[in-house]
């Protein structure tokens, strides 16, 4: 193997927005493995963060929860500041704080289009504009959590779709302004996965066969499927990959 070009992330520090559950969750804990020291960002589930940072101790690197609303600017850059504070540098950027809630074209509420733009997208935004400065520092890299309802869109969740779709474009926005800066921007786009905010549409028997039916692999995804690709975009292994869309849906929406 190339000399560098390693899965191990000894020595560097990644924050992780939304990591307190889901897909955040299994990547923080991922990271922890591969060597990092992870800051585990979360809004209020604070029992379930402090879960995660034991899980990534038990693993041999360091860890903590920082409690923040991603979606005020004053949260966002105190995020950045205490991550800072505690270990002096930023090289991993994951944002995955989300929310998915339903609204019906036509009989839509003005609230849901509100909410899923301040933290889909707002917060997303605001984040890493504060990390950005750090980032340049190390030559880091900034993985976004995306969706494949950001790329084909979905009936009655389209607030959500909307404002994944807005990161991928935003992925490719900043790939291309970041990358004479030292900094890699990627993205990645999962299909249906176990998490806490699926649980509930996923507990519908024929419902949930009819999803599995739509995936080639025939199964839903874990959270643990989208967090090693997540590892790979941040490691030295994807040292040349930029503005990408990495889609983890099992095949059922074959975009790429």
């Amino acid at each position: 193997m190339a000399a560098g070009l390693t899965l191990d992330l000894s020595g560097r520090t990644a924050l992780v927005t939304g990591g307190s559950r889901g897909i955040g969750r299994a990547i923080a804990e991922l990271l922890g493995r591969a060597g990092a020291r992870v800051a585990v960002a979360y809004r209020a589930a604070e029992e379930a963060a402090s879960l995660v940072v034991r899980q990534v101790e038990a693993a041999g690197s360091e860890a903590m929860a920082i409690a923040a609303d991603v979606s005020d600017p004053a949260e966002a850059h105190r995020l950045v500041r205490d991550v800072l504070a505690a270990w002096r540098r930023l090289d991993v950027l994951v944002v995955s704080a989300g929310i998915w809630e339903e609204d019906v074209a036509g009989a839509g509420s003005l609230a849901t289009w509100d909410r899923a733009i301040a933290v889909n997208l707002r917060g997303a935004f605001l984040v890493t504009d504060a990390a950005i400065p750090h980032l340049e520092k190390v030559g880091g890299s900034i993985v976004f959590i995306s969706s494949t309802a950001g790329q084909r869109g979905e009936a009655r969740h389209s607030a959500y779709a909307a404002t994944k779709g807005a990161l991928v474009s935003y992925t490719k926005s900043l790939a291309v302004e970041l990358g004479p800066r030292g900094i890699r921007v990627n993205c990645v786009a999962p299909g249906w996965v176990e998490t806490d905010m699926t649980r509930e549409a996923l507990a519908d028997g024929p419902a949930r066969r009819e999803i599995e039916r739509s995936i080639p692999i025939g199964r839903v995804a874990q959270p643990a499927d989208v967090a090693g690709t997540v590892l790979f975009l941040v490691s030295d292994l994807a040292r040349y990959v930029q503005g990408e869309v990495v889609n983890v849906n099992g095949g059922s929406v074959l975009i790429g």
